[in-house]
């Protein structure tokens, strides 16, 4: 051939010749000029196709001519024809060639197989045709991938196409087994739309898994909670339990601690349930629930009394040691699997921790006129959410005459509060509120709002654990026929059984709804939906029904909202449910439609739910279902919280202040916690909206999104702060956006400022109470008591390590991050119009142990650099920062002079916020390794010095936690000071003052 080519013509006349090897040669040169040519040869495309079927030519020259035609429709944009031809050119399509036109008809033809396969899934048959030469080049595109080492590449296509086969295939010929592994997870929640096919990919990956050498007996746990597999769980556990390497079962406890991350009440108790007994059991007589698992508790009670009094003849004290030995780790093990560990754990962390600033409180309650009973309550409401889980609730007893102001249902209101300042005190949760409870206790008040709120108090109390509440519940449900209590009764009930679908506790609240009371019936409506949450049970059709034959719009809303709650997480399950609510004629059940939607597909970023939602969010003739379809945006995308300000952005400018207000708190659900810089800049312009609400709904959301994020990390954050001081001091500011204001304050210290709102777990897995808590929380626009549902959602931001004994020993860590980024806000300062004498101690005295503590600590480090010193010594703790500057303001422009570190040490326990997880490092010569690398949560330790003697921290702590109800009973003008945080706080430290 001649180097320089001006025409095909002479190669395409060839292909008229008769001699077959004319021919040959035409083709081959044609193939190798295409890709300039190839205008000129389409005009003999036709002739070239002739060729390709001439059934007398040879094999390999049909191929050819294929091959060519094929690139010829690729370069016209005919992808199909271009495909169609490929597959004929066998062999000659080359899968491993980098060039644009293979990389195209590849894909083309993955996405071809992968339609193919998941047609032929979806009909259940084997009937849809996949051509073989597709599948044929399919195949050698995996096998190529996976000789090169293309392992997620392989993965990827082999999920995609529904080849489990090569899925495996490429797992196990990954050089690194665990990591691919890991990826796999990752992938498949991600990237798998529908449900069933998502479970078949665990299921292989939970089988690869157990394969292994040394198995990742956690991720396999993770896989079966997915799966719904509590068999395969309770018997990993058992086999760690009863190993005789004691890091075995700390591995074991790490599993059960991860798995109660997730908050799947019904599946870890079963897990609890299925765990057998040892083999030698004492026969002393068993609690009346006799089942399993009260057997194992009280197995081990039975082995301290037996070495102390021997009063039990039956008791043989020579057990099998291995047996005492798995009978004491089984105990243990079902404290964390019922919750009840992970809840003191974190009850006494909180309490210790706590670091509410009470000046905040203050300053609202000054600002509030008390005859503003909206601003009041939600006043109320901020005082629960910053003290959440604290135990703390000096505000409520240092204001008893302004509290007591609180009529109907706002008294309802404060007392249900109280639950959630004492959420997860499940040993003294009845008697704390025992002067509210109905059925004469001794000291109550008698006040049918009083007696509902502190049911539902009970419930926020228990939520998620209510093993030891339910009974009571349903007696106060029973005996009352005021709508008032049962309303607080039902919601109690709903909370503390959330998911066990009780059929005893249903048929109760059932026959609440039937009576018709608007009042008891929609909180009957929500609670059946909490109880039943996820089952996907016929009983949604009932509640349907039911809500088709009532006149009331209360219980119609509350039924609406409830049979959401029954198809969270069901996906595509759901539809049918969704379809029929979406298209019913009343607005309310279509808005029950748009949670149906959210809390099916929650957490999931898929596309058909998003694009269902964005279509009633602009043409549903209601304001109320448009306003919730896009708040519902919010929980289908919180697994991709950067997507939601873009997909709302439009939306968040709509002319309707409803769609704007669902824009605002969309971005408030999904980005909860994230500080997410885009999401602040979509809610900065709705927070001075012209409508009340929206800037009341943006404010929220902005409390959402920047909780527990410093000023360090973004200044908006202190502007932030200081707009809400403005709104609430403003006289002239409207009560809704004043309420907002109020309440985004509490949210953004929630919890002692020591929680965030989470709604993933670390392994990616929904929190089922956080989301359900959320969506119930988002229904506050017509309920207000229902805004307490939020604490459902706080997760604490806490590393707390454990040894074997799930004790909490004290050692430091490193946080490889400046101490500023990630420290507590600052203490809030008097106005100067104030008395600036008394009202500091309030401040110092919620954390007056906590800095006694931390100066008696400094003092031995370091005696004349008191003040300054910690940052010297790389203990740039903030707090004592923040101490000195209060005490000592002159020395303040002094510190401010020195660098500041770029790290500090944290001691077990410590309260590590998301933003700082990245940044934590145990350190090398630390007497404790954790089983799991984990930078924050409930972390295992193996202890490298047993046999040295350990320190141990929140010792002192839980005794005045777990204090007789004396104090708790906040509201009780003869309540006494049980709490240490309401002791009188301790004198300042001496200090020396160096000029």
């Amino acid at each position: 051939m001649a180097t320089l080519v001006s025409s095909a013509g002479g190669l395409l006349a060839m292909l008229n010749e008769t001699h077959p090897s004319l021919k040959l040669h035409a083709l081959s040169n044609l193939n190798r000029l295409v890709d300039g040519f190839w205008p000129e040869i389409s005009t003999s495309v036709t002739i070239i196709e002739s060729l390709y079927e001439d059934e007398e030519f040879d094999l390999h020259q049909r191929q050819l001519a294929a091959l060519l035609v094929s690139k010829v429709f690729y370069y016209l944009g005919e992808l199909n024809d271009s495909l169609s031809y490929a597959l004929g050119a066998g062999s000659l399509f080359d899968v491993s060639d980098d060039s644009y036109y293979v990389h195209t008809l590849l894909a083309k033809a993955i996405d071809e197989y992968a339609s193919l396969k998941s047609k032929a899934a979806e009909s259940n048959a084997e009937s849809v045709n996949v051509d073989s030469r597709l599948e044929a080049i399919v195949e050698r595109m995996l096998n190529k991938c996976i000789m090169d080492g293309k392992y997620q590449q392989a993965m990827g296509i082999a999920i995609e196409c529904r080849r489990l086969d090569k899925l495996e295939e490429a797992i196990i010929k990954s050089d690194n087994v665990q990591g691919t592994l890991s990826y796999c997870i990752h992938v498949s929640h991600s990237f798998v739309n529908l449900r069933e096919y998502r479970h078949e990919v665990l299921r292989l990956l939970v089988k690869v898994y157990q394969k292994l050498p040394s198995p990742d007996y956690l991720s396999i746990c993770q896989c079966l909670m997915f799966l719904d597999e509590p068999e395969g769980v309770a018997n990993i556990l058992e086999k760690l339990l009863r190993s005789e390497d004691k890091d075995d079962a700390l591995l074991a406890y790490q599993i059960a601690f991860d798995l109660i991350e997730n908050e799947h009440q019904a599946f870890l108790l079963n897990v609890r349930n299925r765990l057998s007994p040892p083999k030698t059991q004492p026969s002393e007589p068993v609690q009346p629930e006799s089942t399993e698992a009260s057997q194992n508790e009280s197995s081990a009670a039975e082995d301290v009394q037996m070495t102390d009094e021997r009063s039990t003849p039956n008791v043989t004290v020579n057990e099998d040691p291995k047996e005492v030995v798995y009978s004491e780790r089984l105990t243990k093990i079902k404290g964390i699997l019922s919750g009840e560990t992970s809840i003191q754990l974190t009850l006494q962390f909180l309490y210790s921790h706590n670091k509410s600033d009470l000046l905040i409180l203050k300053t609202i309650k000054q600002s509030v006129e008390m005859r503003n009973s909206v601003c009041h309550s939600a006043t109320i409401y901020a005082n629960a959410i910053m003290h959440a889980g604290t135990t703390v609730d000096t505000f409520l007893r240092e204001n008893l005459d302004w509290l007591s102001r609180a009529t109907n249902w706002a008294k309802f209101s404060a007392t249900a509060g109280l639950g959630v300042i004492h959420r997860g005190h499940l040993q003294q949760g009845r008697s704390l509120m025992a002067p509210y409870l109905p059925q004469g206790a001794a000291g109550g008040g008698g006040s049918p709002y009083s007696e509902g709120g502190a049911l539902y108090a009970l419930g926020l109390i228990h939520a998620n654990h209510g093993e030891g509440i339910k009974q009571f519940l349903r007696d106060s449900l029973r005996s009352t026929n005021v709508e008032v209590i049962q309303h607080g009764a039902c919601l109690g009930l709903g909370l503390s059984a959330l998911g066990t679908a009780d059929e005893e506790i249903y048929d109760d609240i059932k026959s609440v709804l039937y009576t018709d009371s608007a009042v008891a019936g929609e909180a009957a409506g929500i609670s059946m939906g909490l109880l039943m949450v996820g089952t996907a049970s016929e009983k949604a059709s009932e509640m349907l029904a039911y809500a088709h034959e009532t006149q009331h719009e209360k219980i119609i809303r509350g039924l609406a909202l409830g049979i959401a709650l029954t198809v969270y997480g069901r996906e595509e399950e759901a539809d049918t449910l969704i379809e029929q609510m979406t298209r019913d004629q009343d607005p309310i059940l279509r808005y029950g439609g748009m949670y149906a939607l959210a809390l099916a597909y929650s957490g999931t970023a898929n596309n058909k739910a998003i694009r269902q939602l964005l279509h009633f969010a602009v043409s549903d003739v209601s304001d109320d279902v448009r306003r919730t379809a896009v708040l519902a945006l919010g929980f289908v995308l919180y697994s991709e919280p950067e997507q939601t300000p873009r997909i709302v952005s439009l939306l968040s400018e709509s002319y309707n202040p409803h769609v704007r207000y669902g824009a605002a708190l969309a971005v408030g659900i999904s980005c909860a916690g994230t500080g997410l810089s885009e999401a602040i800049s979509l809610l900065e312009p709705l927070t001075s909206d012209v409508v009340d609400f929206v800037r009341q709904g943006a404010l929220i959301a902005m409390a959402m999104v920047m909780v527990q994020i410093s000023e360090a990390s973004d200044s908006r954050v202190g502007a932030f702060r200081r707009q809400l001081e403005k709104i609430i001091l403003d006289k002239h500011e409207d009560t809704m956006s004043k309420m907002g204001a109020i309440l985004a304050s509490g949210i953004l210290d929630a919890g002692g400022r020591n929680v965030t709102i989470r709604l993933l777990s670390k392994t990616k897995h929904d929190k089922v109470t956080a989301v359900v808590g959320l969506a119930v929380f988002s229904q506050f626009w017509y309920w207000y008591p229902l805004i307490y549902f939020l604490s459902l959602s706080f997760s604490p931001t806490a590393l707390i390590g454990l040894n074997s004994d799930l004790k909490v020993p004290k050692f430091e860590f490193l946080s490889h991050a400046k101490p500023s980024l990630f420290e507590y806000p600052k203490p809030t300062t008097v106005p100067t119009t104030t008395s600036a004498i008394k009202l500091p101690t309030a401040v110092l005295s919620t954390s007056a142990k906590a800095t006694k503590a931390r100066a008696k600590k400094e003092a031995e480090k370091a005696n004349a650099e008191k003040l300054s010193g910690a940052e010297t010594s790389g203990k740039g703790k903030s707090s004592s920062e923040k101490d000195g500057d209060a005490m000592q303001v002159d020395s303040s422009t002094e510190k401010k002079s020195e660098p500041e570190p770029c790290f500090e040490i944290l001691t077990n326990p410590a309260r590590v916020v998301p933003a700082q997880e990245q940044y934590i490092k145990f350190l090398e010569d630390s007497r404790y390794v954790p089983v799991k690398l984990a930078p924050s949560g409930f972390v295992l330790l193996r202890d490298l010095k047993p046999d040295e003697p350990e320190v141990l921290s929140l010792t002192d702590t839980p005794s005045s936690t777990a204090s007789p109800a004396g104090g708790a009973a906040a509201g009780q003008p003869a309540a006494t000071a049980a709490m240490a945080v309401d002791e009188e706080p301790q004198p300042p430290q001496a200090f020396e003052y160096t000029a």
